[in-house]
């Protein structure tokens, strides 16, 4: 798959001379982290992320963190808020982006993708073709396109299985990802003459290929089950009874002699950067927070901060060695 293919082509953009609040402004309307800086020809000048937009000053970033939060958090109205702030913002796009813009062309391929937002640092690329912007590829449009290949696979091998087209590799791989666990088969008769080492060797080699499929099985059906997971607490925003209800586990928590309390778990696919800022650890990690997760952080630190509660993030399970679900834990 190249960059043309999972790119989004609906790309909204900003021009130089922008007010640094009316991209604020065109980020929460869009619901999007970030916007390219284009000239008067559309070519791409640089990158505008909603880091870019924090203020330079260190103490007064912090005294804006948490409404920029609150900006971020998935389905939340907030924004205003956060507008109110940039009232007093005179810079423009030009004086804030990141730049010059790196970019990639349509037709690479996404390993080179990849490489690429890694070794910048950065969440999405511009996307070229004949010296014009195309689109915008991003990190999650990445993760969907891994997911969309997976699942295509699939289907594709059930189909040549259907039709009996005579694919052995698409064949074998629908065997091993779709079947069912075999059944072990009952162990032949010994032949006339004596036993085989060789014949040993290969039931133990059976045995472990049995083994592979039912693990490769096992890795993909967990993969779908993440993803929907992760899906699924997107959807979902904090009430007041679940936050009354995070708050009482963490007194009866207390009231058994421990010091923290998990107040909430979810999928590391819910952190922008799944899960690699909380795993680091880096003290950056409340922004890669998104849906509840975020909600949950922005009424510790409104509420329970000031009462001298601390709140910790930490990966609690690593399948296949990467962060798996991450909890949000109340200590005092």
């Amino acid at each position: 798959m190249k960059a043309c293919d999972v790119m989004s082509t609906h790309v909204i953009a900003v021009g130089p001379e922008t007010p640094a609040r009316a991209v604020a402004e065109t980020l929460l309307k869009h619901g999007i982290s970030g916007v390219p800086v284009v000239n008067a020809d559309g070519a791409p000048l640089g990158v505008i992320s909603e880091g870019d937009l924090m203020p330079r000053d260190v103490a007064e970033r912090e005294a804006r963190r948490e409404q920029w939060l609150s900006m971020l958090s998935h389905g939340q109205d907030v924004g205003s808020d956060y507008l109110e702030l940039l009232t007093d913002d005179d810079r423009s796009a030009s004086e804030i982006m990141s730049a010059p813009a790196v970019t990639i062309e349509a037709d690479a391929e996404l390993l080179e993708i990849a490489g690429l937002l890694s070794a910048n640092r950065i969440k999405r690329l511009p996307v070229m073709r004949n010296g014009k912007l195309a689109g915008i590829v991003s990190r999650a449009d990445l993760v969907r396109a891994v997911v969309q290949s997976e699942a295509d696979a699939i289907t594709a091998a059930a189909q040549v299985s259907r039709n009996g087209d005579g694919w052995p590799v698409a064949s074998a791989r629908l065997e091993a990802l779709t079947a069912p666990p075999a059944q072990p088969e009952p162990a032949a008769a010994a032949p006339e003459g004596g036993l085989s080492a060789a014949g040993f060797h290969d039931l133990v080699s059976h045995h472990e290929q049995q083994l592979l499929q039912q693990r490769e099985q096992e890795r993909l059906r967990a993969a779908q089950q993440q993803h929907k997971d992760a899906q699924d607490f997107l959807a979902n925003q904090l009430t007041e009874e679940a936050w009354q209800q995070m708050l009482a586990n963490a007194r009866a928590a207390a009231l058994r002699g421990e010091e923290e309390s998990l107040m909430l778990r979810f999928p590391a696919e819910v952190c922008r950067d799944h899960g690699r800022a909380i795993n680091a650890p880096d003290p950056a990690w409340p922004e890669t927070l998104r849906g509840m997760a975020s909600e949950v952080f922005l009424r510790w630190r409104s509420e329970l901060r000031p009462q001298g509660f601390a709140l910790h993030a930490r990966v609690v399970e690593f399948p296949n060695g990467i962060p798996g679900d991450i909890g949000l834990f109340l200590a005092w």
